[in-house]
Order: structure tokens, then sequence, then C-alpha cells
């Protein structure tokens, strides 16, 4: 839970970075780094291990995701997570700023947003710090050998509270962010994240 709570912040911080910024970072891939020769330790003679090619293990291309390993038998696949239906309907500040040119952000909007990551962030990381500490506390409760009950789950509660302050504030700045936007711009950053809707038939 609280890797993906510090997670969430990362993001959101990264967002904040980016805006502060005079000019939006383009993204660059990533090239995956070759080691050394000296380094490749020696496959011994023979043919290789099944699942590998002459060339070591069968991977997928660069950038692709690594394939998930099959569920064992007698075990059901594990189901796609469906789309989150509200972010959906919202945009994220890394994107609005990605395409900014392409919407046509004028200064005004630009600043304003640029005003309101800036709360965002003063905020997010004033929760980090204390969901850091709470998860400690938690940590502390539940290491010896008789767990008190009522204390652990008092501390789950505190814990729970900052999660849903951190969403809260989350999804307070992307329903700020969008009412800024002019119905053209919102129309406009679907088509650039989404694509363009099919015709209605």
């Amino acid at each position: 839970m609280k890797l993906k709570i510090i997670g969430v912040c990362v993001i959101l911080l990264g967002a904040a970075a980016a805006v502060m910024s005079q000019e939006p970072p383009a993204a660059q891939p990533l090239q995956p780094q070759e080691p050394p020769m000296a380094q490749r330790p020696q496959r011994p003679e023979g043919p290789p291990p099944r699942g590998e090619g002459p060339q070591g293990p069968q991977g997928p291309p660069p950038g692709q995701p690594m394939p998930q390993h099959a569920p064992r038998p007698g075990q059901p696949p594990r189901p796609a997570e469906p789309p989150d239906p509200i972010a959906q309907n919202l945009f994220p500040p890394e994107l609005v700023m990605q395409h900014r040119e392409e919407i046509g952000l004028t200064d005004e909007q630009h600043n304003a947003i640029r005003q309101e990551l800036r709360k965002a962030s003063t905020k997010f990381n004033e929760l980090q710090f204390q969901m850091e500490d709470e998860m400690e506390t938690m940590q502390k409760l539940t290491k010896s050998t008789t767990v008190d009950e009522q204390k652990v789950l008092a501390q789950l509660d505190k814990v729970l509270n900052l999660e849903r302050e951190l969403k809260r504030t989350q999804l307070l700045i992307s329903i700020r962010i969008k009412n800024k936007l002019t119905e053209e711009q919102q129309t406009k950053l679907r088509e650039l994240h989404h694509g363009p809707k099919p015709p209605a038939r």
C-alpha cells in the first residue's frame, strides 16, 4: 500500500516539475544497454537450453512488456482490469502540458494550471511524509509476538484516511485542470490521447 501511494505522489510531482520548466520535456525512449562483452558469462557448448535460442533467452522486442506467466493448471486466468471510468473523463497534467501547443493553451490557462500544481505538490509532500510515519508505526505494532488488535486497527484507520486524502487531492487537481480548458480543447485532447471517435452509424 505504501509503495502504491508513493508511486502516485511521484507521478504527480513529476508532472508538476515538467510544468515548472519553460519547455515541455521531450519524451525519449530508453535504449537498452548491452553489457560489456567481457562481462557476459560463457555458455557451455552443446544445444541451448529449452526456451532459449542461439543468442540466449528469447524475450520480447525492446519496448514491449514481458509476457505474464501462464496460470498453473487448475487455476483460472486472471481477468483483465477494467478501465477507470472516472479517469477516462479527466486529463492528467502531463498530457495537457505535452500538447499545450496543439490545443492552443493560452498563457492565462498555463499560469493557472501551474499554480494549481504548485498547491497540489506541496500537499502531496506533506501527505507523503505523514504516510511514511504512520506506516512505520504500523510496522512496529505488528512486529511484536503478540499483536494488539485494537491498536493495529486504529492505526490502519489513520493510514486509510491518508490514502483517501491523497486520492481526493489527485482527483481534485484533475477536475480543476479540466475546468480551465474549453470544450474544443478537451475534444482535441481526447483525440490526441485516445484517437478520434468512430463515426456514428
